[in-house]
């Protein structure tokens, strides 16, 4: 038996590519073991089947958008880290093969609420970060309230005409009730305490809050912890 080889050393030497293309082939998902796709060049191989699929392509991975529904209770690194190929969600997949260049190098943009749960967005695209760093301003964001408490007559009024309170000007925003206890508000880059001095204003309490939607992008029926692509077809 042989002693085992790289992954790439092995392609190589079946396609007679140069290590580069060989590495970019690999992490690319274009090589299977035994016909399972391995997309590490330093994988060991020995007398393992290694193949290099129909189409391939020695180019280096598109980068990627993936948005987390993030738990409430987990800080930027942890979110990051739990972004997996088991946190995936099935129903979101769209049908894509999700690679270990996927995970690397994401810069977390436009932040949530701290305290808050719902849509954080992960990007290896500068076109994406440049957007979202550059429109934050004008970006609308969705967030859904759970809330205590009698909310003030016309307080909902109030609340998307805009008014001052206890000195301080309040923005307009839309706001409308989706059930008996939850507030969705629609309000521009809300900076930190925004969302419960409003439901303050108004005699209520934030008990939690979820974002929904940033910009043109909608969470959509993501379960909680688990992630998805950002389509092509999605514009924030």
């Amino acid at each position: 038996m042989s002693e085992p080889i790289r992954l790439s050393k092995r392609l190589i030497e079946l396609v007679g590519c140069s290590r580069r293309e060989a590495e970019l082939y690999i992490e690319g998902g274009w090589v299977t073991v035994d016909g399972a796709v391995v997309d590490e060049p330093q994988f060991k191989v020995a007398e393992q089947k290694v193949e290099l699929l129909a189409g391939a392509r020695a180019e280096a991975l598109e980068p990627v958008t993936l948005l987390l529904h993030q738990p409430a209770d987990l800080d930027i690194d942890s979110a990051c880290n739990s972004i997996t190929v088991d946190s995936l969600s099935a129903d979101h997949s769209q049908g894509r093969r999700p690679l270990k260049g996927h995970f690397a190098r994401l810069n977390n943009v436009a932040p949530l609420q701290q305290g808050a749960s719902g849509l954080q967005v992960f990007t290896q695209d500068w076109r994406i970060t440049r957007k979202l760093e550059s429109d934050l301003a004008k970006l609308e964001q969705e967030y859904v309230v759970e809330v205590s408490g009698d909310m003030i007559a016309h307080g909902l009024e109030r609340l998307n005409r805009g008014f001052t309170w206890k000195g301080k000007e309040l923005p307009k925003i839309k706001a409308s009730w989706q059930n008996e206890t939850r507030l969705r508000m629609v309000l521009k880059n809300p900076q930190p305490g925004l969302i419960a001095l409003l439901c303050s204003s108004v005699g209520v309490t934030p008990v939690s809050m979820r974002r929904i939607r940033l910009g043109g992008v909608s969470m959509s029926k993501l379960p909680l912890g688990q992630w998805r692509y950002l389509a092509n077809t999605e514009k924030f």
